[in-house]
């Protein structure tokens, strides 16, 4: 079923083809005119030439009323069909009527009744109307009734100018309104994308103004009351997090949208929210190559892991991604029970190289550092804190 709303875009599109088209087809009925005073003294049937040039000159003023209705478009698009349609049967009819008003010295050598360049608005209707292959067909249906009306299919069709005149006018007219069509598409998609992320801007503010705060609240009284309300509390401070890992990736989703190789960090860090685990990101997008961004956030996943397997049941974690413009700092934080100063040493030696190779063995590949700040200012029953540091170059945009 045709959508009313994409018809008026397209005709939009094309709307100034369509009135500089008009503007064209006056013009030549002018020169049309013109050419018929110098050559009718050379007509057999000076009366009826006249009536034809009358005749073409109603057709081209109606014509071009009834195409130009850029006031109305759902009229000009029922007429436009109908009305390119006429103006080919226009055409070939004054074209065939040469024959009529002159004989076979004259219109042999001369060109047709309504001129060549009259016969062009046929063709340029079709391009405009329909693209460059309709522009092509129609500039060689109106060459060859020109040629065969001429009866010059056997001299100098090559060297005459008709056929790639009308041809090239029809593949350039039909070239310039589908390039106009597909810029105005891709204007509506842009418009539509920008409308959808306000949108969902929109809806994340009243998403955070009113259900994370109903779930949050929830999530401290039933923790402070306890008993059978910290179950409930529980799935609470769940789908608080999962609310807000949502809406951070729906602004990731915009912010990535015409970065073809880049990332945005925030919903990759967001993602490994949970109830134990708190993610803090900048409000801006955090924009890195997609393999560092991968890497980065590997790293983030294992110290995390570690977390969960040895800093204690009841332990919480913290990430924090700061961006100081020049240098990408991550930071994640537990509460933990700790660890030994050493231990990490210890291990490698021993041949457990996990920290070593998913952590520190990450950030020195993509040229930055991961310091366990807690193993040289802290011990155990401390808590670990990592700090990642990344330096990142800036794409020009």
């Amino acid at each position: 079923m045709r959508d009313p709303n994409r018809a008026d875009a397209t005709d939009a599109a094309v709307a100034p083809l369509w009135r500089a088209a008009q503007a064209f087809r006056l013009v030549t009925l002018l020169y049309a005119i013109g050419q018929q005073v110098a050559s009718v003294p050379n007509y057999t049937n000076q009366r009826l030439s006249w009536v034809l040039i009358a005749l073409m000159a109603v057709w081209s003023g109606v014509s071009a009323l009834m195409l130009s209705q850029w006031h109305f478009p759902d009229v000009a698009q029922r007429l436009r069909i109908w009305v390119v349609v006429g103006d080919h049967v226009v055409v070939i009819l004054l074209i065939a009527a040469t024959r009529l008003v002159a004989d076979y010295d004259w219109y042999h050598g001369h060109q047709t009744l309504p001129t060549t360049l009259w016969a062009t608005n046929a063709v340029i209707s079709a391009a405009i109307l329909r693209g460059p292959v309709a522009g092509v067909l129609s500039g060689l249906l109106i060459a060859a009734v020109a040629l065969t009306v001429r009866d010059q299919w056997g001299n100098d069709v090559w060297a005459d100018a008709t056929v790639p005149v009308l041809v090239s006018v029809g593949l350039a007219l039909g070239l310039a309104a589908e390039t106009a069509r597909r810029a105005q598409g891709q204007v509506e998609r842009a418009v539509r994308l920008t409308a959808a992320a306000e949108e969902r801007e929109r809806l994340a503010r009243e998403v955070h103004d009113g259900v994370l705060q109903v779930l949050a609240y929830i999530k401290r009284r039933g923790t402070e009351i306890g008993g059978p309300t910290a179950e409930l509390a529980r799935r609470a401070g769940e789908q608080e997090v999962a609310l807000r890992v949502l809406l951070s990736e729906q602004g990731g989703r915009r912010a990535r949208g015409g970065a073809g190789d880049e990332v945005d960090l925030r919903p990759l860090l967001t993602a490994q929210a949970r109830p134990d685990v708190s993610v803090s990101t900048p409000g801006e997008p955090v924009l890195l190559d997609r393999a560092a961004a991968a890497e980065l956030d590997g790293a983030v996943r294992n110290a995390l892991a570690n977390v969960a397997q040895h800093a204690g049941a009841e332990a919480k974690a913290y990430v924090l991604l700061e961006d100081t413009g020049d240098e990408l700092i991550v930071s994640v934080r537990d509460d933990g029970v700790g660890i030994a100063p050493g231990r990490l040493a210890e291990a490698e030696a021993e041949g457990r190289l996990g920290v070593s190779r998913s952590i520190v063995g990450r950030l020195a590949a993509l040229g930055g550092t991961a310091v366990l700040l807690t193993e040289e200012t802290g011990g155990v029953g401390f808590g670990t804190e990592w700090e990642f540091r990344m330096p990142v170059r800036r794409v020009a945009p």
